[in-house]
């Protein structure tokens, strides 16, 4: 779709994230109601299992190249087509002057519905994980801890010992 201007790289990733979160159903369905005994029914495994393997690597190279060459387009929310989108602060902003939810509600949809409308560009909200408190010291910290927990140097080294 040549219109289309979000990176569909990061749906691809979904996709194959989803189908490789399937794997183990797959597995479990060939395997289901075997009998005891070799069964050649298990070779289609392969089929599937084998490549999981390629397409982790690649998503990860793929997430990998997208972080790292992301660019944020600054501002870009005071483009005239996203000034709806603050609609809901100008009510809350209303209630909190004193205004009745209700008609505050009422009052900011008239202004859309007539071309009226003005968006409160400038707000600084302060709930845990708005934008203006993106708690990125403490997520950084959940994912570090997270990480030191797992121990890569032994699988790298697994791995070299492998390929030796």
């Amino acid at each position: 779709m040549p219109h289309k201007k979000n990176p569909d790289v990061f749906e691809l990733i979904r996709a194959k994230s989803n189908k490789l979160q399937a794997l183990p159903n797959e597995i479990a369905m060939i395997t289901a109601n075997l009998p005891s005994g070799y069964h050649r029914d298990l070779q289609l495994i392969k089929e599937s299992f084998v490549p999981a393997f390629t397409e982790i690597t690649d998503c990860i190279a793929l997430t990998k190249f997208m972080l790292s060459n992301i660019q944020i387009k600054q501002d870009i929310l005071k483009d005239e087509k996203y000034k709806y989108l603050f609609s809901v602060d100008v009510v809350n902003d209303l209630v909190n002057k004193g205004t009745p939810f209700r008609d505050a509600y009422k009052q900011v949809g008239t202004s859309i519905d007539n071309g009226t409308f003005k968006p409160l560009y400038d707000i600084q909200h302060t709930h845990e994980g708005s934008i203006g408190n993106l708690m990125n010291k403490e997520i950084t910290g959940l994912m570090d801890k997270v990480l030191s927990g797992f121990e890569f140097s032994k699988v790298e080294d697994a791995v070299k010992r492998l390929l030796a």
